[in-house]
């Protein structure tokens, strides 16, 4: 039986979730990082080998849109190790669109990925953590998750979801010792950008075409300027080391500034900021 806590960690073959498997066994866990397609595994394991850690890492497939891999790769590790310290929801993605552009089957698979797959992992080891009496669940949320805007709206709304049920779920796993946390990153550079956010939803001659201008103009500036994700790493190592962990962990550039200026300001304000910087 492996001498560490055990830790699963979901969307680890780029972003986030890669760099949190390595940075997790580094801080000692055992770590299994499961992703969708294990193909894109070779990243992961490349840099497992070059920081001498592939002992303590185990990448399983995992798709969390699939109910059977769930059940398949969560019992798996139960059976193995016997316990389950640390889940670390990263797997989903990012899209752009305008609302009215945005199909109905692209929200429902953004949905799938980001909210529902979430939940479904989460509900998988929650029975061992209750017994356990112990165990931290961090939930990737976003600077999205606690402001909307414009362009943004599935994105907004699946990490507005993602918000809520934390809250929920914190609340009732704290009586047996779970901690349930979110973690909120601002822009940083990571393969979410390569993966929806540029490719916004447009028909042809569309009533957005400048507004969808502006919204590339401003996300592939923010691209350029992302830097590394290695404050929301550290954040996500602290969060799943820390005996009592707060809810909430913001990070990146303007991130608490953006947080304190929805809570603080008059609505119309924001809307006047926002609105005069799309037509800039």
């Amino acid at each position: 039986m492996i001498d560490r806590p055990i830790a699963l960690v979901t969307g680890a073959s780029s972003g986030f979730g890669l760099h949190a498997s390595l940075a997790l066994v580094k801080s000692g866990y055992y770590v299994i990082a499961s992703m969708r397609n294990l193909q894109k595994r070779e990243e992961l394991d490349k840099l497992a080998n070059a920081h001498m850690v592939d002992q303590y890492i185990e990448i399983m497939q995992m798709d969390v849109t699939n109910p059977a891999d769930i059940a398949r790769t969560v019992s798996s590790v139960v059976a193995r190790h016997k316990r389950i310290d640390l889940l670390v929801n990263n797997a989903g993605y990012a899209s752009g669109g305008f609302v009215e552009e945005v199909a109905a089957e692209d929200w429902r698979s953004l949905f799938e990925a980001n909210v529902f797959g979430l939940i479904e992992v989460t509900r998988a080891v929650l029975p061992t953590m209750r017994s356990q009496r112990s165990g931290h669940i961090l939930n990737m949320s976003s600077i999205s998750g606690r402001i909307g805007f414009p362009g943004l709206a599935p994105y907004a709304a699946s990490k507005h979801a993602v918000e809520g049920f934390s809250e929920s779920l914190r609340l009732e796993m704290l009586p047996y010792g779970v901690h349930v946390v979110l973690i909120e990153p601002g822009s940083y550079r990571t393969a979410i950008w390569d993966k929806g956010l540029t490719q916004f939803q447009e028909r042809s001659a569309s009533p957005y075409a400048a507004q969808n201008n502006w919204l590339r103009a401003r996300v592939e500036s923010i691209r350029e300027k992302a830097p590394a994700p290695d404050e929301v790493i550290e954040a996500i190592v602290h969060a799943a080391t820390v005996a009592r962990p707060r809810l909430r962990y913001p990070v990146g550039r303007g991130v608490k500034w953006t947080i304190a200026a929805k809570n603080l300001l008059p609505w119309k304000w924001i809307e006047a900021l926002v609105t005069r910087q799309m037509k800039s």
